[in-house]
Order: structure tokens, then sequence, then C-alpha cells
């Protein structure tokens, strides 16, 4: 195809944004900046029924959140398909005039009804030279020829399909709406869409499409069927079973640039021996051609751990910064008054290397902002049971009155203690750690209680020592 290559997406507005759209997007899109394209964003508005205008606004946000941005010079739109719906009329209007389509009577419980006498499935072209013309409750059908079609796929190859398996499919409805096949290609026609990648579910509909474009005298785009996104039980990703909204996890706190990542090896690899590449190095890589034919399996866990690897290779200011809207927000577990920047940036190196996404953060800074800690109160049962818990937690209680504040003095300080009673550093930390932060896991503890501060430190050991007693 000669001129300007141009790709769409073309999302319903049902719904939160489906992970696997995320993908197909970040296919088309890679490929509009590497051929330098356009990439169409289309909304297929026509299910009055499940339609809402916060589900088009959240299809452009999240595509806004992984790159696909409005203002680049290589998007287009967003167009709807409702405004189409004359295109699509006429055009099923010019398929009835030339013979490539004809109208039908039948009732749906009629075709069953015939189905079941002839022990064949479907339709059977019972109208196909009734003559029939359009009036109420006429469908109009699409007269499938004989033969076979060809689905040349930039991903599967030469697809063949049988006509004799494709009966004479329906284009307007009885109440003389367009049907989703004939819409999809008048929109695609009318927006000169020359290549078409999509998941691999629509591919049963290709053969139908390729003969309407065929029938409209207009040459059929590039098709691409990329593979399906699976559970860990290898069934399609369901918005009724599975978490698969793309903001879910980005509320959760997963990064734009680790989905992106991690949505684009999923039926695809970049070149190297790691998977954790930057966009740059995928636009450069990314071919249809070494897409592969199996399903993929959208492995949360391998999500996070990409997450994990994105969040520690920030800067420490970037990284704090992007832990802001989990601190700041009405959801942290403390008043907004008692966050403190500064001192959240003291503790955001040795927290970074410890969290998979940022919603994890506020819960290992509690007790930072918490004006009384949170006790765990089998974790504390726990630290506290040992004979030597109470009064060698004491003894550190009395050391850290005076030993300079800074964690190298107070882990010496603490091992100290520990050894004159034969109690290693991991066991003598336990009571310390819970006392003074609430838990028994967190940063490291003797930054921790660095940051805490001397006096705090010590009101808290108080505190569980009395709790103790």
């Amino acid at each position: 195809m000669s001129g300007t290559p141009r790709y769409r997406f073309a999302p319903s507005p049902t719904g939160y944004f489906h992970v696997g759209g995320a993908r197909t997007a970040l296919y088309n899109w890679i490929l509009a900046l590497q051929n330098d394209g356009v990439f169409v964003l289309r909304i297929e508005d026509t299910d009055e029924s499940r339609n809402e205008p916060q589900w088009t606004q959240g299809i452009i946000d999240a595509l806004a959140w992984i790159g696909i941005d409005g203002t680049d010079t290589h998007f287009e739109g967003p167009y709807f398909q409702s405004a189409y719906a004359a295109n699509q009329v006429a055009a099923a209007e010019k398929l009835f005039a030339s013979g490539h389509a004809y109208y039908c009577d039948l009732t749906s419980e009629q075709i069953h009804d015939r189905a079941k006498i002839a022990g064949r499935p479907g339709y059977d072209g019972f109208s196909r030279d009734r003559g029939l013309t359009a009036g109420p409750g006429r469908s109009l059908r699409f007269r499938v020829p004989a033969g076979v079609t060809v689905v040349h796929d930039e991903v599967r190859g030469a697809v063949e399909f049988d006509n004799t398996t494709i009966e004479d499919f329906v284009l307007l409805r009885g109440n003389g709406k367009p049907v989703f096949v004939l819409a999809n290609v008048v929109d695609d026609i009318t927006m000169n869409i020359t290549h078409v990648v999509r998941a691999e579910e629509h591919l049963p509909n290709t053969p139908k499409q390729q003969m309407i474009w065929a029938a409209l005298g207009a040459t059929p785009p590039s098709w691409a069927h990329v593979p399906l996104l699976v559970n860990e039980q290898r069934k399609k990703l369901s918005k009724r079973r599975d978490k698969v909204a793309l903001e879910q996890y980005r509320d959760e706190g997963v990064v734009a640039e680790a989905m992106v990542n991690y949505l684009m090896t999923l039926g695809w690899a970049p070149t190297g021996d790691t998977e954790i590449v930057d966009f740059a190095t995928i636009v450069k890589d990314f071919k249809l051609s070494s897409v592969n034919h199996s399903s993929a399996f959208f492995d949360i866990k391998k999500l996070n751990a990409f997450n994990g690897e994105y969040l520690r290779q920030m800067p420490v200011e970037a990284f704090s910064a992007a832990c802001e809207p989990w601190l700041t927000s009405d959801k942290a577990p403390w008043p907004a008054d008692r966050f403190d920047r500064g001192v959240f940036l003291r503790i955001a190196p040795h927290v970074q290397t410890r969290v998979a996404v940022l919603s994890e953060v506020p819960a290992m800074v509690d007790f930072l902002f918490l004006a009384d800690v949170v006790i765990d109160a089998a974790a504390f049962d726990k630290a506290f049971s040992a004979e030597w818990a109470r009064p060698l937690t004491q003894s550190i209680h009395d050391r850290f009155v005076d030993v300079e504040w800074n964690h190298d003095a107070l882990k010496i300080a603490v091992e100290a203690i520990g050894a004159a009673s034969d109690v290693k550093l991991g066991k003598l930390q336990a009571p310390l750690r819970v006392a003074t932060t609430g838990r028994s896991v967190g940063p490291p503890l003797f930054e921790s209680l660095e940051v805490l501060g001397r006096n705090e430190t010590l009101r808290r050991i108080d505190a569980a020592l009395a709790r103790a007693g």
C-alpha cells in the first residue's frame, strides 16, 4: 500500500480498559511510530445499552497513561462509530444494488426450525433468490461467494477459510441498524485504514470483512491477529473472573513504564538477554513477524517484579515524587498535616528497594507519621515472649539515651548488648522493631530509628516495656 500507514484502535466504551486492549493499542502505536504513520482512535459506541461517557474518558485517560497521547502528531481522534451510521447504511444499500446482498424476512425462530429439520446449524440461504426488497423486520444478508477466502496475516501467515463454512451473514438488522462486521469495514474504509492489528478472537470475522472490502471495490488492509492474554489456568482473561482493568493496576501503583514494558513482552520478546528494556529499544526492535502465535500468560507476579525493577532504577527524588499520591491522599493512614516530605525522603531509599507497587509504601512508613504506632499484637507477643526480651530491650533504651544518633552507632550499641547476653543481633532486633514500628517487618531497623529520632524512639520503647511488663 502506498501513502501514509494508518493504524486504528477501536475499543468499545462499556467498562474499564482491559489490559489486552492496552497491549493491542501499544502494538498499533509502536508500528505507527516506526513507520511515521497515524494511530487512529475510534470509539465503537453503537451499543447504546452499555456505553457510558465515563468509559470513553477512561479509555482516553488510560491510553495517555501508557504514552499514547492525543497531543502527539501521530495520534488522530477520537472518532465515534455512531457518527458514521449513514455511511454504513449507504454501503449496505450499495451492496444490495450490486447483488452482493439480499433481504431476508425469516425470524430467528424460523431459522432455528429450518436448521433443526435440515440437521445442520445456521442459516441456509433460504431468501437468496426470493427477490425481496427492504421492509419492516427484514434483515440484509451478504451473499457469500463459493470458493475459499485467504487472509494474509502478518502474524499467522496465509489463513484459508472454506466459504462453505460461512453462512450468508447479516449486514443490517431487521430494524435497519448496521451490525459490527459491516460498520467496522465501512469505518475503516472511510478513515483510510491501511493496517488492522487486533486480537486473534477477531480472526473468524476477517474473511467476512475481507469479502465486504472487495464487494465495495476497496483494497483490504494488511491484517495481523495477535495472541490472546490468558490467566494461570490458560483461560482467556475475563472481566468477571480476572483482574484485567488497566486502571486498577495504575491505582495500585504500577508505573506506566513498567506496565508498557511488561505488556510488550506478552507474545513478543526484545532482543538481548533481558526483557526489561526502555521504550526506545522496544520501538526499535518490535516486529509483527516476531509475535508468537500461542496465547500469552498475564502473570501478575511477573508484572510486579517488573515494576519493582523500575522503582529501584528511579532516582530517589523521582521515587519520592511518584509515592506522593499515596502519601498525601485521604486514603493515607495518617492525618494530612502529619506527613513530612523531608522525613519521607530520608527513608525513601530504604523503602524503594522493598516494594513492588507504590501502594505498599504507606504501610511501610506509617510508623513515622502516626502519633501513636499501631502495634501488631501477635508480632508483639512473639517478640517479647523470650525471657531476655524485656530486660535487654530496657538495656537498649538506657544505651540509646546518650548514644550518637546514627544508624551505624545504633547498630553497634545493640550488637554489644546482645553479645554480652549471647543473643544474636537478628533476634534482639525483633522486640526493638515491634516496639518502635509496630510490626515485625519493614525498612532497615537502624536507618528507621535514625529517621524516627531519639526522643520518639525512647518514648515508644518505654510504652512497649510497659505493655510487656
